[in-house]
């Protein structure tokens, strides 16, 4: 067929429009909608015509036009932030949100959605209130701590205490904690910014007491420690305990300060995973002020929480830069609820998503793994080979980066496909299933598979298996 007479055969927009599978679109999503669909269909058939690429006259028939419009439309339609399952099996996965969240945490959250609230103001005096309160004292009585705030990460919460109590001046730190995490986020990069002076003391892998004795000066505010959480240094390796630069900035009248990153409030060693400061530990030990993400080990929302001695957590709760760095009434919600939780650690255990899955013992993993496995062979297609194998899982967000959690992982192959075109094809699946992808292999770790989850592979696998 010509060019020219292939031009002519495209159908006009108000013909499209009026196909039954187009017109029922419209209600279910907007006009506009269905119309930017159809006009890029028509206009992708004419650049590909006018690029002088091959297109078939079934291609241009009514039907397949309309048929290629439902699709666009559905793909214009879907929210770009939207379910997928986690099926790599890292629990506090920052590109897929890092933590899920507690039940009675989401039941907040759609209370306060929906109403007005008390953010701020002072139910008993009648009168304007502060938005901290409402975690303030929870997280104080947690962490053992006179004074608490929040702010909406944890970038944000260093960023700020460091603007606030050594601005101008020094801060001290060893050279072996200038970590950089995800996203780029460096403490130089961070310190330079909230208007501190990076002093760098020790070595990469050594640091000893004296090195901070003899870089303290008369421009001195504050010796920070920072938990390189994402990271291990192992071998010939020495940090100074936090006990002692604690008694070491104290007898020169310093702060002293811990960036915690991933913090926790539970102690996990008796789950065989290694030993993690905890924000007791940590302030029990000297420190003046800690920092540390509400969204990873926590389990809560995203948030960057501060802990400390009451006169210091009043300084930086006055600094003008806060209210660019605050949080909303959600947030603030879904803290609330998670940190009721952690009143009694044995619940928070278990209602905590984050906290439920690092535990989850590998006989439950085992057991998943081989109903799924079940599933998908039940399904009956021949091009699908499916079996289980032991494996590790991972923390992530940051945290414990040599704690390997024992799992069992659902392998699946289809004939004719790569690994690769299979881990691309279920990504690209209606609901995304994320895997990992291991030795030209495609691995389910059901750890991080949530109730449902299940379901959508089977669907995915189903579809991508049975074409052909």
């Amino acid at each position: 067929m010509k060019a020219v007479e292939a031009f002519r055969r495209i159908p006009k927009v108000d013909k499209v429009l009026a196909t039954a599978e187009v017109a029922r679109l419209v209600g279910p999503y907007p006009r506009v909608v269905v119309v930017r669909a159809v006009r890029q269909v028509l206009d992708g058939l004419r650049r590909r015509l006018g690029a002088g690429e091959g297109v078939s006259e079934a291609e241009l028939e009514l039907g397949a036009v309309a048929g290629r419009v439902v699709r666009e439309v559905e793909r214009l339609g879907a929210p770009s932030l939207r379910r997928v399952v986690n099926a790599t099996g890292v629990v506090v996965h920052t590109n897929l949100g890092r933590s899920l969240l507690a039940t009675q945490a989401l039941e907040r959250l759609v209370e306060v959605a929906k109403s007005y609230t008390n953010l701020e103001y002072d139910l008993k005096a009648g009168r304007r209130g502060s938005r901290y309160e409402h975690v303030a004292g929870l997280l104080s009585e947690l962490g053992g701590a006179e004074a608490a705030m929040v702010v909406n990460n944890n970038a944000g919460a260093v960023l700020l205490t460091l603007n606030t109590l050594a601005r101008g001046k020094e801060v001290v730190v060893s050279r072996g904690q200038l970590v950089e995490i995800g996203g780029s986020f460096r403490i130089p990069d961070v310190m330079a910014a909230s208007g501190a002076i990076l002093k760098e003391v020790g070595t990469t892998n050594k640091t000893h007491l004296y090195d901070y004795e003899r870089a303290i000066g008369p421009d001195t505010a504050m010796l920070l420690k920072v938990h390189t959480s994402n990271f291990a240094i192992v071998g010939f390796h020495e940090e100074v305990p936090l006990r002692e630069m604690a008694e070491l900035a104290h007898s020169r009248g310093l702060v002293v300060m811990e960036d915690l990153g991933s913090g926790n409030l539970v102690d996990m060693t008796a789950y065989g995973l290694p030993p993690e400061p905890t924000v007791q530990q940590v302030l029990a030990e000297g420190a003046d002020v800690v920092c540390f993400s509400g969204d990873k080990l926590l389990g809560a929302p995203q948030a960057g929480i501060i802990l400390g001695k009451a006169k210091l957590i009043e300084r930086i709760r006055k600094n003008p830069m806060n209210r660019a760095l605050r949080i909303d009434k959600l947030t603030l919600a879904g803290l609330e609820a998670t940190l009721e939780l952690y009143r009694e650690p044995a619940r928070a255990l278990e209602a905590v998503p984050t906290l439920r899955m690092i535990t989850t013992p590998y006989k439950v993993l085992s057991a998943r793994a081989i109903r799924l496995a079940r599933r998908l062979k039940a399904l009956g297609l021949e091009r699908l080979k499916v079996s289980t194998r032991r494996s590790f899982s991972r923390v992530g967000g940051g945290a414990m980066p040599l704690a390997e959690l024992p799992t069992r992982v659902v392998q699946v192959e289809v004939e004719g496909m790569s690994a690769t075109d299979l881990e691309q094809a279920l990504r690209g699946w209606r609901v995304p299933v994320i895997c990992r992808l291991e030795d030209r292999q495609v691995l389910m770790d059901v750890r991080t598979m949530i109730p449902g989850d299940g379901q959508v592979v089977a669907e995915a696998l189903g579809a991508i298996a049975g074409e052909g």
